[in-house]
């Protein structure tokens, strides 16, 4: 931090803003407040000219090779979980997931679609190395083993892959921003909508929400958000097995027989 602020200039100070990565910061100067980032997703421009994520102010690279981001501070809140059920929340999903510009940037960055069989592998070699009890995650691994679902290379789009309501801004004008794009991947956009919708919306609503989203709930789609909840849930049972947090284990477990039953 100390490098930055001696980037910065005299009379900035610079505060932790915290998030996974530790290289986001809060940098004010009598009224001025800006948000800054160290090595942020390399097309927060696109993001930012589409009315994404706060306005970018500048991108500069230091000596070391590290790239600084500066972005318009925003006086916002979190969504609330009740609130992610609502139609300017798919519109801006919608949004994302049809940007040509995100999409043709991404492809050119060099990343390929993250297929479900590569899903699959990873989950597969890391519950290798984990004992379980029951078999239920040996019984899940078999479901997505055999039931790959398939979508047409054409319809890969640029997705968050982390839309947990926190990551949902709402500022002072009521403008919606989804922000912390670290972790995006071009990817079936049923990777989005499946914890989206699982975690957030009643099923009775499904219907209503995917209008505003701009999509039909036909079987193949409805099949596709199952597929991936059901990878989800796996994920997060290993991720927390492997830290032995138990309540969060059992509280996904819980999730995934849901989503097997349902």
């Amino acid at each position: 931090m100390k490098r930055l602020e001696h980037f910065m200039g005299e009379g900035w100070h610079l505060r932790p803003a915290g998030g996974a990565t530790g290289e986001a910061y809060i940098a004010e100067q009598g009224q001025q407040k800006i948000f800054i980032k160290r090595n942020s997703s390399p097309f927060l421009a696109v993001l930012s000219a589409e009315g994404i994520v706060p306005k970018l102010l500048w991108t500069k690279r230091l000596e070391n090779g590290d790239v600084i981001t500066a972005q318009q501070w925003v006086n916002g809140r979190e969504l609330k979980s009740g609130e992610m059920n609502c139609g300017q929340v798919a519109g801006l999903l919608a949004k994302i997931h049809r940007s040509e510009e995100l999409l043709d940037m991404f492809m050119r960055m060099g990343n390929k679609p993250l297929d479900p069989g590569k899903i699959y592998e990873g989950l597969s070699e890391r519950a290798s190395g984990i004992q379980e009890t029951d078999g239920l995650i040996a019984e899940a691994l078999e479901e997505l083993s055999s039931r790959y679902p398939l979508l047409p290379e054409g319809e890969y789009v640029v997705c968050h892959t982390d839309v947990h309501h926190n990551n949902w801004i709402e500022d002072e004008n009521k403008n919606l921003f989804l922000i912390d794009w670290d972790g995006a991947q071009v990817a079936d956009p049923a990777l989005d909508l499946a914890p989206l919708l699982y975690e957030y919306v009643p099923k009775k609503d499904w219907d209503a929400w995917l209008a505003a989203y701009g999509e039909n709930p036909d079987g193949a789609l409805l099949f596709r958000m199952w597929w991936y909840r059901m990878a989800q849930c796996v994920e997060n049972v290993l991720w927390h097995m492997l830290r032995e947090e138990k309540e969060e284990v059992s509280a996904w477990y819980r999730r995934l027989e849901e989503v097997r039953n349902g």
